[in-house]
């Protein structure tokens, strides 16, 4: 999202109580015996991405969670692993190469090129310019580009300060911002029948009556179909006249949702497969406000989704490292179960 306003960010409201749970059914009680599975998954792909990184795989390993470092702290070394951390850590990084020998680690990025899409505004699009392509006078081939983009379109994270002054910026988001499990609210045929379709929170209740509850540290992703339109910017954005905002129309999240997940779970952001975490026709991008507010990063135009599971992935997003950026592009990918 790009060019959309000079919104100033609001912290999520407060904490109104947990939600009543009813008593389990039988039919209840199976899908939470089924989540425990999803959870496990969860965790064995957390373990060894974190590994195979150098952290602490223990900590992943007790609750499927990573804390988030002070913004401004120094990062302290994991303490050596021991006992059967250390075991679980010495058997993890193999695993992450045996998942990516298996075809389990997938890419959920759009190719950034001259048909990327971005915000109507955006006076300039991706424009990859050729400095140098073909011999050298020593004799070797030499290949160098400068490459031009705004921040926002394509695969990128939106960065909390993009709409809560004073929050952080693309550089300062952390890692544990950045990994988590792939929580996919998959609305694919509510969106078909209405293109300005909002996740609400009883899309989120029902992942969690299949799945069990949201874990800490998921990312919560909308899977639309949204990505299959892809370039197409008409299709996408619901307009492809430049400067065209009065008539943009995609599926997002709703300001309940948002709320929701802010009050009542403890996520790491939320993605969407559309241009926008707020849909196309928002005025005033409140879950924007929301989200960043909560110093919460958004990831938007996903590429892919279909192959994810609702539950039992992780997602990886690496975004660029602008220094003060209030997002940028990002290679997005995900360890499948």
């Amino acid at each position: 999202m790009s060019a959309r306003g000079t919104g100033r960010g609001t912290s999520a409201a407060p904490r109104q109580g947990a939600a009543r749970i009813a008593a389990p059914t039988a039919p209840g009680i199976a899908a939470r015996i089924a989540s425990r599975g999803a959870r496990a998954a969860h965790r064995a792909a957390l373990v060894a991405l974190l590994s195979a990184a150098g952290c602490g795989a223990h900590r992943a390993a007790s609750d499927a969670r990573v804390p988030a470092p002070a913004a401004d702290a120094a990062v302290a070394r994991p303490a050596p692993a021991t006992g059967a951390s250390a075991a679980s850590a010495g058997a993890a990084g193999p695993a992450l190469l045996a998942a990516l020998a298996a075809g389990k680690v997938i890419d959920l990025t759009h190719t950034f090129d001259a048909t990327t899409v971005y915000w109507p505004t955006e006076k300039e699009g991706f424009r990859l310019e050729v400095e140098h392509d073909g011999p050298t006078p020593g004799g070797w081939h030499y290949s160098a580009n400068k490459i031009h983009a705004p921040e926002h379109g394509g695969t990128h994270m939106d960065a909390p300060v993009h709409f809560a002054e004073g929050r952080l910026p693309a550089d300062r988001v952390p890692l544990a911002a950045l990994i988590g499990p792939a929580v996919v609210v998959d609305v694919t045929a509510r969106a078909a029948a209405d293109r300005d379709y909002r996740v609400v929170p009883a899309d989120l209740r029902r992942w969690e009556q299949a799945h069990g509850r949201i874990p800490d540290g998921a990312i919560v992703v909308m899977r639309s179909g949204w990505d299959a339109r892809w370039p197409d910017r008409e299709r996408v954005l619901g307009t492809a006249v430049p400067g065209d905002v009065a008539n943009l129309h995609f599926p997002s999240f709703s300001l309940d949702a948002a709320n929701w997940l802010l009050r009542e779970r403890n996520v790491a952001g939320i993605a969407v497969d559309t241009p926008s975490i707020d849909y196309g026709p928002s005025k005033d991008f409140v879950v924007h406000r929301a989200m960043n507010g909560a110093d919460k990063p958004g990831f938007e135009n996903l590429a892919g989704l279909g192959r994810l599971p609702e539950a039992g992935a992780v997602l990886v997003v690496l975004p660029m490292k602008v220094g003060g950026g209030s997002g940028g592009p990002a290679r997005v990918v995900a360890i499948l179960p």
